[in-house]
């Protein structure tokens, strides 16, 4: 990666993120700014844009805060990185193959011939197609992960395509680019990328699930042998909580405040005989756990849609995503599934210089940026040119077009030739000689 300024937005349905990165020419990331805005509930529904015109002015005011920043002046954004996540992304697998003349080695053209043709495969109209992952290749009758430089007549590929509703993109499109007049350098597909990001090799090889668990929606990820196995997206997040707890009587901010506070997913045997904002703990807690173990019993079934077992996911679960917070929801799913889990963290290579977030709180849209940055050498920011303002109505002089005298030719040197010569003239004049006066006009 080239030395450069990127920019990314993300937006969920419980908030909206965009942050500014700095690419280092030894592959790095500096994360540079963050910011961040909480947005009303319907503004965004499961991840698609319903007001556009909420949203917009919500983007608007994150990425003039990011251009306020001092260690972003006087840069401005030209074009961001757009995250997509929601409730309608999924996959779906799709086998394509190309036939090729006698012993022809396979080349980034024939793959990428390969992947047009199933980006562009035909399936249900309701859904669009925004990226085409391979699973595997087959050269002939081997099969392999690396066809590059392979030698054979006949290439397949089995692809996942990564699919969604059409207005998940159409409404960004309308809100980045028709009302803020931003360019958006490429769209990406959070889950995908958070996978790519936070997830090791080893973990993918051995099998893993990658668990990102929104507001409204929890995304599952499943990777075998190093590779996209399963991609679905559950209707359900931590506002299903808060919304249980808000049914026993106060408003949706003080119960998301409860749900943080005194929450707890793992059922207690003594919970203490307390009110909180005048409701029992015992009630807040039978309704934390019941909805918890649901959310969870739901992550743990899509190892069976997936079409796999748990002793096909050596590599555990990997959890990430603002709904994590909830205490005892992580145990919980370690103690249900029966199986290793841990927290998903930023690599090494990704540091954070915004000292205002953290790592856990910005996998998303840092996963975005990074991916971005990998995705083009585009730079997202640019130096405005310095706008010259008039003095008492007039501009003043460009003195770098403008000739300057040199140093003999200063104002003080231009008046002693001056008085050099009218003192000559003077003297012409009493002694009655003639002489060509013009030069003396000229001064």
């Amino acid at each position: 990666m080239n030395e450069r300024y990127i920019a990314a937005v993300e937006v969920s349905t419980s908030k909206i993120v965009a942050a500014i990165g700095k690419t280092r020419g030894s592959g790095s990331l500096d994360i540079v700014a963050v910011e961040y805005e909480n947005i009303s509930e319907g503004g965004v529904r499961y991840g698609i844009i319903q007001n556009l015109e909420e949203t917009s002015t919500t983007v608007s005011r994150l990425f003039s805060r990011l251009e306020q920043r001092p260690n972003v002046q006087p840069r401005k954004i030209k074009s961001v990185i757009v995250g997509l996540g929601g409730r309608s992304l999924k996959n779906i697998t799709k086998e394509v193959s190309l036939s090729l003349p006698e012993d022809t080695e396979i080349t980034d053209d024939i793959l990428t011939r390969l992947q047009d043709q199933a980006l562009h495969s035909a399936i249900d109209n309701t859904l669009e197609v925004v990226d085409a992952v391979p699973r595997y290749f087959k050269v002939g009758n081997s099969r392999t992960s690396s066809p590059k430089g392979m030698v054979g007549n006949h290439i397949s590929g089995i692809f996942d395509l990564i699919v969604c509703r059409p207005e998940l993109k159409r409404n960004l499109r309308r809100t980045i680019i028709d009302k803020l007049h931003f360019e958006v350098d490429g769209f990406v597909v959070t889950a995908m990328a958070t996978g790519h990001l936070i997830l090791t090799p080893e973990e993918k090889g051995l099998g893993c699930m990658l668990v990102d668990m929104g507001a409204e929606t929890t995304t599952v990820t499943i990777y075998q042998k190093g590779a996209l196995h399963y991609f679905a997206t559950i209707p359900m997040g931590g506002r299903n909580i808060s919304r249980d707890i808000a049914s026993l009587g106060v408003v949706d901010a003080k119960a998301e405040e409860i749900k943080i506070t005194s929450g707890n997913a793992l059922a207690e045997n003594n919970v203490p005989n307390l009110n909180i904002n005048g409701l029992k703990l015992t009630d807040i807690s039978n309704l934390v756990v019941a909805r918890s173990e649901e959310i969870v019993a739901n992550i743990i079934e899509q190892i069976e849609y997936a079409g796999l077992k748990d002793s096909d996911l050596q590599g555990g679960i990997i959890c990430i995503g603002g709904s994590f917070r909830l205490k005892g929801l992580v145990e919980l799913l370690e103690m249900e599934s029966g199986m290793n889990v841990r927290r998903g963290s930023l690599p090494d290579y990704v540091r954070i210089e915004d000292s205002r977030v953290n790592g856990i709180e910005i996998c998303e849209v840092a996963s975005v940026l990074y991916a971005g940055a990998t995705m083009s050498d585009k730079e997202s920011l640019y130096v405005p040119e310095k706008t010259v303002l008039p003095v008492n109505g007039v501009l003043p002089l460009d003195t770098e077009d403008t000739p300057q005298p040199s140093k003999e030719e200063t104002p003080m040197r231009q008046r002693k030739s001056f008085f050099e010569k009218m003192g000559k003239h003077i003297s012409n004049l009493f002694s009655g000689a003639e002489e060509d006066d013009t030069d003396l006009l000229d001064e």
